[in-house]
């Protein structure tokens, strides 16, 4: 009975044990999705993001387990390309949002010299332009024609008297002729009224600028006061572009600086200007500032009110430059793939910095001379994940 019962719990254990063999995972062995190269289980089942059955994936046997081998054929149909990287000239560059402003400097008002009722206006629509010279409007004033017919008397008596020792009708007729000058009237008015001999109930005033009407203060029948305000005049030739800056980034930029300026509207045309104004004042709140960079406006194609872009470009210096698409970047740093032979590729950490344009400078962890992949790098990354199993930045350090 003894020996039956040894001989029961060996036939036990080799059972238990060849179970056990029967379940050793295979190390060499990873569970990844076609769809999502970046899932990798140690056990078959289903993708976690498109639920798609997981495939098994042998691991790879090659002799440096940080580099990957690539067949020409991959090579081609995945577009991998490598560079060498150089130095170059890199600087760099802030973007800020915009609103395009009428030029303060190119604005003006025309204003009524005398007191009277407005008996025509000529311009009566904000947004109508105005030449140096047009007719604006004629006015009605009882002081204005009352210098009128001092002028005249003045004239008449002088032709009167030519010879005079106690009333000098010379000085007369210039402080006549000087009071009309100062109310508005032009010489080639004051030589009609001469030649008319009368004067006419109504004067008419003429634009001394030209410009847009942006604002328009009365109608065709109102009385105007003395200095008060006929119209506001804009001239588009040139425009603000308006953008606010936090204090922080002064240092990343000249003050009195070039800039590009790009209007969406316009199909993102690049117009080169200049800063032209920088508020001393900061908002205490947000710490914001105002900047005004001054832009041609050819053709009169740019609108006050458009949005657009300014790109302030700083310091240039040189360094090592890559283009944006060869670094691969997530929350745990950047990365780039170098060739280290024949269709075999490894994957570096480097430390990144300014961008500008298309080009991104890289501080640390390459040397100059590197072969750098520049176009390819992702499709490299995802082809890492699905041979290895493993995310090739994992464990990294600078």
């Amino acid at each position: 009975m003894r020996y039956v019962l040894i001989f029961f719990l060996v036939f036990l254990w080799a059972c238990s044990g060849k179970k056990h063999e029967g379940h050793v995972e295979n190390s060499d062995v990873y569970y990844t999705c076609s769809m999502d190269p970046q899932v990798v289980e140690d056990k078959p089942g289903k993708c976690p993001i498109c639920k798609m059955p997981l495939t098994a994936v042998k691991k790879s046997k090659a002799q440096n387990e940080d580099e990957l081998q690539l067949s020409d054929q991959q090579i081609q149909l995945g577009n991998i390309s490598v560079d060498t990287i150089r130095s170059g000239t890199i600087g760099s560059q802030t973007v800020l949002t915009a609103v395009l402003n009428f030029d303060q400097t190119k604005m003006s008002a025309i204003s009524s010299r005398v007191m009277g009722r407005v008996e025509q206006l000529y311009f009566r629509n904000v947004g109508d332009y105005i030449s140096k010279g047009d007719k604006l409007y004629d006015i009605y004033s009882e002081e204005l024609n009352n210098a009128k017919q001092e002028y005249l008397l003045a004239l008449e008596r002088q032709k009167t008297f030519t010879v005079n020792d106690v009333i000098d009708f010379n000085s007369l007729l210039q402080s006549a002729r000087n009071k009309l000058t100062l109310w508005g009237m032009s010489s080639a008015q004051i030589t009609q009224l001469e030649q008319a001999g009368k004067g006419n109930p109504t004067t008419t005033f003429y634009s001394t600028y030209s410009g847009y009407i942006t604002v328009l203060n009365l109608q065709q029948g109102d009385y105007v006061m003395e200095g008060g305000t006929i119209v506001e005049l804009a001239d588009l030739s040139t425009l603000w572009a308006e953008a606010q800056v936090y204090t922080s980034q002064f240092s990343q930029f000249q003050q009195s600086a070039s800039a590009i300026v790009r209007i969406p509207e316009l199909g993102d045309e690049a117009i080169n200007g200049r800063i032209s104004f920088v508020n001393p004042e900061i908002v205490p709140e947000s710490r914001i500032n105002l900047i005004r960079v001054s832009i041609p406006n050819k053709n009169n194609k740019l609108k006050p009110g458009m949005s657009a872009y300014v790109y302030l470009s700083g310091t240039k210096y040189s360094s090592l430059t890559l283009p944006v698409d060869a670094v691969i970047r997530d929350a745990k740093g950047a990365t780039v793939w170098i060739q280290t032979g024949k269709n075999t590729f490894q994957n570096k950490m480097v430390e990144v910095g300014a961008e500008e344009g298309s080009m991104i400078e890289i501080r640390s962890g390459l040397m100059p001379g590197d072969l750098v992949v520049i176009t390819g790098a992702y499709l490299l990354n995802s082809e890492y994940i699905f041979k290895k199993g493993v995310n090739p930045m994992e464990g990294m350090k600078m």
